[in-house]
């Protein structure tokens, strides 16, 4: 069985120092190009669905989360309100949304912008008790890839059945196996805002949009502004936690005023769609780290190609070989001195999708042997083409090491 924290500290991935603080993990260097890859490619798929980023601030006036709710139905997951005058009150954001909606009303709308697509990979922040962290699953800064759809109450439909698309695609790519659909309601005794008739229309939207798809009803475990469908992700323990959500939300636009111009010349409320494709990087990667045994698909390795030249007679050809992978794109560098035994077995330890081999004949002849990480190896090639191959693999973001 996997566990991302052992594979962490031994892939070199991410680290927790006491002197950083518990739930507060460091993205080393090859966690951070892993990260950073798969954040570049939903920033693009985001992107070409037509998604406008943003930036925001991780942190608000106090009057901005006791408008939202959070304050009054959230404070005891938040850090302690920030007090740097008696007239001047700031709290960590356990949440996006406010800022998204401030987005919104930064100007007027009309019916033709909608649905207007807000995203932003932001920080967030949740006051978890020491007992229930551990490496990048729970956290306490958290990294969400997240966004705010506003839409007119007759796009909902078609707007939550493009999110899920939008979540398969990012799934497959990454190799995510979800582990089953929830569609969260509301529970006895729980502290829920807005009204009964609200909750009633949102809870029938989400049960129309998952027509088709197994899924189960989980009372209880709505968020305390609108009904949610989770899409859960079980680790290698066993354990369920939700990865991926959409949830339908008719009480901050009430709360902040939101309108828009409809096509009567009317003001009319959007409704707000909080959305999540691949949840927090968080606990993405320990769930990515562990299903995949840190041997990620080469798209997002941290290292792509690693080059072993047989003797140091061939150095300048690997450096030179190096240099090609990384005008092209890829993460590559010159494996250090060593026998070429151990050097190969240093980097399958790590997981890197590609060796590249280059001996006193491959030099000469301008070729590279390529050996894959799960030990398949290839007739040497010319370097040019070698290069070609990796990359094709790469930009198809293919779970395979070699094309179709």
């Amino acid at each position: 069985m996997s566990d991302h924290r052992k594979l962490g500290r031994e892939l070199e991935l991410f680290h927790a120092d006491p002197l950083a603080g518990a739930g507060l993990p460091i993205w080393l260097p090859a966690g951070a190009a892993a990260r950073h890859a798969v954040e570049e490619y939903v920033r693009e798929l985001e992107r070409r669905a037509g998604y406008q980023h943003v930036y925001s601030p991780p942190l608000g006036k106090r009057e901005l989360f006791e408008l939202s709710g959070h304050l009054g139905y959230f404070a005891e997951d938040m850090f302690p309100v920030l007090r740097l005058s008696a007239d001047d009150e700031f709290v960590l954001r356990p949440a996006l949304c406010p800022h998204h909606a401030l987005v919104y009303r930064a100007r007027g709308r009309s019916y033709r912008e909608l649905p207007l697509r807000i995203a932003e990979l932001g920080g967030m922040y949740r006051s978890e008790r020491s007992g229930v962290l551990g490496g990048l699953s729970r956290v306490r800064a958290i990294s969400l890839n997240d966004a705010h759809n506003f839409c007119a109450l007759e796009q909902v439909g078609q707007e939550v059945a493009e999110i899920l698309d939008l979540i398969r695609q990012a799934h497959a790519a990454l190799g995510v196996r979800p582990a089953g659909f929830r569609l969260s309601l509301r529970g006895p005794g729980a502290k829920y805002i807005g009204d009964e008739g609200m909750w009633r229309v949102a809870e029938e939207l989400l049960r129309e949009a998952l027509a088709g798809v197994p899924y189960e009803e989980a009372p209880g475990e709505a968020a305390f502004y609108g009904p949610k469908i989770d899409i859960q992700i079980r680790d290698d323990a066993g354990r369920e936690s939700t990865l991926s959500t959409i949830q339908l939300d008719f009480d901050k636009p009430e709360k902040f005023q939101l309108s828009y111009v409809d096509r009567h010349g009317g003001r009319s409320r959007p409704v707000m769609v909080h959305r999540s494709l691949i949840g927090s990087m968080e606990r993405l990667f320990a769930y990515l780290i562990e299903v995949h045994d840190g041997a990620f698909p080469a798209w997002y390795a941290p290292e792509q190609v690693l080059v072993l030249p047989v003797a140091g007679e061939q150095a300048g050809a690997a450096r030179e070989f190096a240099r090609a992978c990384v005008e092209a794109g890829l993460r590559a560098s010159v494996a250090p001195d060593g026998s070429l035994g151990a050097r190969i077995r240093a980097g399958v330890r790590r997981r890197v999708p590609y060796l590249a081999v280059i001996g006193a004949r491959e030099a000469a002849a301008g070729r590279v042997a390529l050996r894959l990480r799960d030990g398949r190896s290839l007739d040497p090639v010319p370097a040019v083409e070698a290069v070609r191959l990796v990359a094709g693999v790469v930009a198809s973001r293919s779970p395979e090491l070699l094309p179709a």
